[in-house]
């Protein structure tokens, strides 16, 4: 299984790879180099220690938007998924959440907030969590109900269902809202960077744009993506981890 889905992740780089270094040589766009280019922009940013500043600023307002994302939507995808009340009063606003237009959201903040880490972790939540959320509840209330009531024949406590009952069940769809609320995170970082304060990888992006260095700014969105990959990667290994019996694939795998 593992091989095979290393062979997959080799021939599905080669061919997004191989596919831009050959759109971005055909001249397609000057605002397009290829891969190569890229590349030897990304290493040089590396190796002059650009790109290490710029991810210092950046993972700030993340991680911390993450684990803030992750702990209350879960808890509150739990608490809607058990209660239909609350259900009924909380979800309309994750819904709302998701469907808004975060650009037009992003002055608001700025206007309460300033311009510092507060209103990019608020940026970062406001992309992340109505997915986890959403998705938690969803996994909830969809728990076959055979097992629940197997283990209320048991007199198994309330909070032991909740925890050994529903949550393993659940798992597969929390951990996808998860990963989905990650990459959703990762948007809403870089977003805030462009839109809040410089400083950081969109700061990269932005100023390379502004001085046509293209492959620089292909090189900072490559580093945003292989950052991605590899918390994606880290949510999926924890998973399996915790969750020994849920044996579903993933495509990362």
């Amino acid at each position: 299984m593992m091989g095979r889905s290393l062979y997959l992740k080799i021939i599905s780089a080669v061919v997004v790879f191989g596919s831009w270094e050959i759109g971005g040589r055909s001249g397609v766009s000057f605002a397009f180099p290829p891969f190569s280019e890229s590349m030897v922009a990304f290493w040089v940013l590396v190796a002059d220690g650009t790109m290490f500043k710029a991810y210092a600023e950046t993972l700030k307002p993340l991680v911390v938007g993450i684990i803030i994302s992750g702990i209350l939507g879960i808890i509150l995808g739990i608490w809607i998924g058990l209660s239909e009340k609350f259900d009924w009063l909380i979800s309309p606003i994750f819904i709302v959440m998701q469907s808004a237009p975060l650009a037009a959201l992003i002055p608001l903040l700025i206007m309460a907030y300033g311009i510092g880490l507060t209103s990019k972790v608020f940026v970062v939540c406001i992309m992340a969590m109505p997915v986890i959320v959403l998705n938690t509840s969803a996994a909830v209330k969809n728990t076959p109900t055979n097992i629940k009531e197997m283990a209320k024949a048991y007199q198994a406590k309330y909070s032991d269902i909740i925890i050994k009952v529903i949550l393993p069940a659940s798992s597969p769809i929390i951990f996808a809202g998860l990963r989905l609320g990650v990459s959703a995170g990762f948007i809403g970082a870089i977003l805030s960077e462009l839109k809040i304060t410089p400083p950081g990888v969109g700061d990269i992006i932005s100023f390379s744009r502004s001085i046509a260095d293209y492959p620089s700014m292909y090189a900072a969105i490559f580093s945003i993506i292989l950052l991605a990959v590899l918390f994606l990667n880290i949510l999926e290994r924890t998973e399996k981890i915790l969750f020994k019996g849920s044996n579903q694939g993933y495509v990362s795998d």
